[in-house]
């Protein structure tokens, strides 16, 4: 698989390019540009949320309790949420992904487990599409598609480096096959996996009604 700082340059680097791409055809302002490269740059880290290292876990769930909240602050002010309360509620939010959420993780996941899969890729889009709720319609589908497309290239790069070049022949590491699929080994995780997607794009139907009806 590939290194946490080699996941971390591609992803950046997509970054960049999903950025500069939705500033010269999509036009949009240079807040949801760099907002949209910044989490793409975080999506090719989620995978790596299930690691049995210490320090790729650290960083990435660092990145996650100070850019998950700034994505709550904008629904937060958009529903008229007094300004003290909603510091409140962002403080807490930092809290409980910083440490209660990464403490529960741990306990929960194994390496190359569900989290490391297109469900949890989907599932990581539909977080930041319901969070981001006071964005127009095409800044919320840009900032869902940055972070899955990170996401998505996690998952390449390490089936990528699951395949071994050396000598004539190609030859299969044991990891092929475990980055980009749909379902592991564990039924029980299997089935979570899909019921909280399942819940996730039922929420964001239900968000969507609205706009749906225009």
């Amino acid at each position: 698989m590939a290194s946490y700082r080699g996941h971390l340059m591609f992803s950046s680097l997509l970054g960049v390019a999903y950025g500069g791409f939705a500033a010269w055809q999509l036009h949009l302002g240079w807040g949801p540009v760099f907002l949209g490269a910044g989490l793409t740059t975080v999506g090719g880290l989620l995978p790596d949320l299930d690691s049995d290292s210490g320090v790729p876990v650290r960083e990435t769930f660092g990145l996650l309790a100070v850019v998950l909240p700034l994505l709550l602050l904008r629904r937060l002010l958009r529903h008229e949420v007094p300004l003290d309360e909603t510091l409140v509620l962002v403080a807490v939010a930092y809290v409980v992904i910083r440490y209660g959420l990464s403490h529960l993780f741990k306990r929960l996941t194994v390496h190359r487990g569900m989290f490391h899969s297109i469900p949890a890729m989907f599932i990581a889009g539909l977080v930041v599409f319901l969070l981001d709720k006071g964005a127009e319609m095409p800044v919320r589908l840009f900032l869902a598609g940055g972070i899955m497309l990170g996401f998505l290239s996690h998952l390449v790069l390490d089936e990528i480096y699951s395949v071994d070049f050396m000598g004539l022949k190609l030859h299969l590491k044991k990891s092929a096959g475990s980055a980009l699929k749909l379902a592991s080994k564990s039924w029980p995780a299997t089935l979570t996996c899909y019921a909280i997607l399942a819940g996730l794009a039922l929420l964001a139907w239900r968000d969507l009604g609205p706009d749906l009806e225009k």
